[in-house]
């Protein structure tokens, strides 16, 4: 039996904005929120556990909102992140910081729980159902390869805009092969005209609307945890100034991985356009694309029934 596990990273689902947490805007017509659509997705696809990384003082709220909900439909399980959730030896160095320490430590919080093949996405954007499927037979097809073996999801980068503002996207460059090269974590990105203007100028010169991104939609297995692990030590142990804001990142983790030659990460690309509510704006035109799916029989009306 191939068992794979979707990761669901939602311990950011605390940054308000106007008074409401984004994550949890209903975009379906029973009160369904985005995640609902990336976890029936998930099955639809073979996934057969979820995993959600969430910080323990949302747990109740979590489960009341889509916690007890999903667990009738999949195995469910739950991990925590915590900005004190960090090696011994650093707790007193860091002992005032307050924010978490990026997706890299969400997904650290769950390697007690994940011991199968496992997808990661944000809880707060719709991937489509391609990408789900293409990771999920790359999990299960269990090449075998003297590295460590990890997929992307990737996107068209005109399909992840948002009309409401600037995005941060894994700026992606792949081999003929279809295998990542290098991903650039990119600030700032936007389109004027046919042009995309971001916050890097090298990247800037060269990126076109048809670049390839990532969503943080990864795909890999324990050796890969294992790595995360021992880096996080790393991480923690050459970091220089400005200890509030720096981040234990994926995409970073990936680019290290990369350029010491010690990761295989094939690029499964997807048409699908991303949904997400990143500014307050978003959340009408998401419901509206939400609506015209079901509309057009791509999701049942009543999603769980």
């Amino acid at each position: 039996m191939n068992k794979a596990t979707l990761v669901v990273m939602a311990a950011g689902i605390g940054s308000r904005f106007g008074g409401g947490i984004k994550q949890l805007e209903p975009v379906g017509p029973n009160g369904e929120i985005i995640m609902d659509y990336s976890i029936y997705d998930a099955m639809e696809a073979g996934f057969d556990k979820v995993v959600f990384v969430i910080r323990k003082d949302l747990e109740k709220d979590f489960r009341e909102i889509i916690g007890n909900r999903i667990e009738k439909k999949v195995e469910v399980a739950y991990a925590f992140q915590e900005v004190d959730d960090i090696p011994e030896a650093f707790k007193e160095k860091f002992a005032e910081r307050t924010k978490p320490w990026g997706t890299g430590q969400a997904i650290l919080a769950c390697k007690d729980v994940v011991k199968e093949p496992f997808v990661i996405i944000n809880a707060d954007d719709y991937y489509g159902k391609e990408a789900f499927a293409k990771l999920h037979d790359f999990l299960i097809s269990g090449d075998d390869v003297d590295k460590i073996n990890l997929a992307m999801a990737g996107f068209s980068l005109k399909n992840t805009l948002s009309e409401n503002g600037s995005v941060t996207r894994g700026v992606c460059v792949a081999d003929e092969a279809g295998y990542l090269v290098k991903v650039i974590e990119t600030t700032g990105i936007r389109a004027s005209g046919e042009k995309i203007l971001c916050d890097n100028a090298e990247v800037e010169s060269w990126i076109t609307p048809d670049t390839m991104v990532s969503m943080n939609m990864w795909a890999g297995t324990s050796d890969f945890l294992e790595y995360i692990d021992k880096g996080f030590s790393r991480f923690l142990d050459n970091l220089g100034d400005n200890l509030e804001k720096k981040e234990y990142l994926l995409p970073n983790i990936v680019a290290e991985l990369l350029e010491k030659n010690l990761a295989s990460v094939k690029v499964l690309n997807t048409s699908d356009r991303w949904i997400g509510i990143t500014y307050k704006e978003d959340i009408e035109p998401a419901q509206e694309k939400f609506r015209q799916m079901i509309d057009s029989g791509v999701y049942p009306k009543n999603l769980w029934q």
